[in-house]
C-alpha cells in the first residue's frame, strides 16, 4: 500500500494537469465574472425634422385667362403675387413678389406677355448693376429674370421673390418653361 506522502510521477502528472485544468476554469471563470455585458449600441442621431412648408399669407390667386394653362409661372403686376401651376392647376403659391415699374426712380417696369425660360444661373451678379440676383431664372429680353430680392422696394424690371421662394422657383422652373405676366 503507498503511504499518502507518496505520489508517483503519473499521480503527480494528473495531479498537475487536474490542478491546470482547474486553475483555467477559475482564470475562466473570473474573465467570465469579470467581462460586463457590452453596452448598447448609442442611438443613432435624430435627423434633422425638415421646416414646415411656407404658409402663404397672400389672397388666392384669380383663374384668369391672363395665364394660360400652358405656363408654368404666373405674375399678376397688379396684385404682385406670382405663383407656380401645371396644367393650370396652381402647385406653389401665390407668393409676394416686387416687379419692375416705371412708377418708381431707378426702376424699369417688368415687361407684360408670354414668355419662355431662356436659362438660369443660382449665382448670378448683374453686370449692370453689380448686385446678387441669386436663384435667377432668365424669361424676358433685357435680362429680366425672376430672382431673390426686396419685396419693398421695386426691381430694375425683373421680378423680385423672398430666398425661398427664389430657390423653389429655381428648381420648378426648367430651361423652356412657358411664363406668363400680366
Amino acid at each position: 500500500m503507498a503511504s499518502p506522502l507518496r505520489i508517483t510521477s503519473s499521480r503527480l502528472q494528473r495531479q498537475t494537469c487536474w490542478a491546470a485544468i482547474a486553475a483555467l476554469a477559475l482564470l475562466s471563470g473570473w474573465v467570465l465574472l469579470d467581462s460586463r455585458a457590452p453596452e448598447p449600441a448609442a442611438a443613432p442621431a435624430p435627423r434633422p425634422v425638415p421646416p414646415p412648408a411656407p404658409v402663404s399669407t397672400a389672397p388666392p390667386a384669380p383663374r384668369t385667362a391672363l395665364c394660360p394653362d400652358s405656363a408654368r409661372a404666373c405674375v399678376d403686376e397688379e396684385r404682385r403675387l406670382s405663383w407656380l401651376q401645371h396644367h393650370g392647376e396652381i402647385t406653389y403659391g401665390p407668393v409676394r413678389v416686387m416687379p419692375g415699374t416705371d412708377a418708381a426712380p431707378d426702376s424699369v417696369a417688368t415687361p407684360r406677355g408670354l414668355f419662355r425660360v431662356e436659362w438660369k444661373d443660382a449665382d448670378h451678379v448683374s453686370g449692370e448693376f453689380g448686385d446678387p440676383m441669386n436663384h435667377s431664372v432668365f424669361f424676358a429680353p433685357g435680362g429680366i429674370a425672376f430672382h431673390e430680392g426686396s419685396l419693398d422696394a421695386p426691381s430694375h424690371g425683373c421680378v423680385h421673390l423672398s430666398a425661398v421662394d427664389a430657390a423653389l422657383f429655381f428648381d420648378a422652373l426648367p430651361v423652356g418653361s412657358e411664363v406668363a405676366v400680366f
